[in-house]
């Protein structure tokens, strides 16, 4: 079926905002979006920006704004976005972070959100018999944090960082901070603590959801958001 791909460009080397471009296309309602996007590339315009690698849904590069709401280009099927022959599809870049070119924004802050909560393993002892062994319950507790693949939609969708506050830590730092905080083998919750107790740290999010609703791997954000400022608050009380 013939679609429109409205594609939101970018180019700081020759304009001075962003304006949206139209491509007309052919593609089958079981095509990827991502596939529909590279042919663009390849066929009507090379010089669109798009970040991708494995596009598996696995690497998160190429999380995107379509048709209002953050996506994997690569798990997106054309029927999923547009309904019909004529439909338009509308692909923006992720939000709240600075546009590099096109579709590919400078992602150095949510980068550095995420370092700063000391996302890895801290131990002071070395494992007994090799390895540090846990029960099915004490990993369970965990697992959501596991699963994050650092595609920055939930910092892309979060209100808070765009409304309220854009130097909030965002989900996915604090996320990657309850996987480790979690964890029963690990001792770095006193140094995490500092990273998150304080104004700009978990505070400001509003739980409004929105993280919730548009990650790909389905991680229950505002969730595990809520029981850590829960956990700090008992520690301190």
């Amino acid at each position: 079926m013939k679609i429109t791909v409205e594609i939101q460009r970018f180019n700081p080397e020759s304009d001075s905002k962003s304006y949206t471009r139209k491509y007309e296309v052919d593609a089958e309602p079981t095509d990827r979006l991502l596939t529909v996007l590279l042919d663009i590339k390849g066929t009507q315009d090379p010089t669109l920006g798009i970040r991708k690698s494995c596009a598996h849904g696995v690497c998160g590069s190429d999380a995107m704004v379509i048709n209002g709401k953050e996506r994997l280009a690569c798990k997106t099927l054309i029927k999923d976005v547009a309904q019909g022959e004529g439909a338009v599809i509308c692909v923006e870049p992720l939000r709240n972070l600075p546009i590099q070119r096109d579709l590919m924004v400078d992602q150095d802050k949510f980068f550095k959100n995420y370092m700063h909560v000391k996302p890895y393993f801290m131990s002071s002892e070395e494992p007994k018999e090799k390895e540090f062994r846990q029960t099915p319950d004490e990993r369970q507790k965990f697992e959501e944090g596991t699963k994050c693949i650092l595609c920055v939609s939930c910092y892309s969708a979060c209100p808070v960082i765009q409304e309220v506050n854009p130097n909030f830590l965002g989900p996915a730092a604090v996320v990657q901070a309850a996987r480790f905080n979690d964890d029963s083998r690990d001792e770095g919750f006193e140094e995490r603590l500092l990273q998150l107790d304080y104004p700009d740290g978990i505070w400001p999010c509003e739980s409004r959801f929105e993280c919730t609703r548009v990650c790909p791997r389905g991680i229950k954000i505002t969730k595990t958001i809520n029981f850590t400022k829960r956990k700090i608050q008992q520690h301190k009380s």
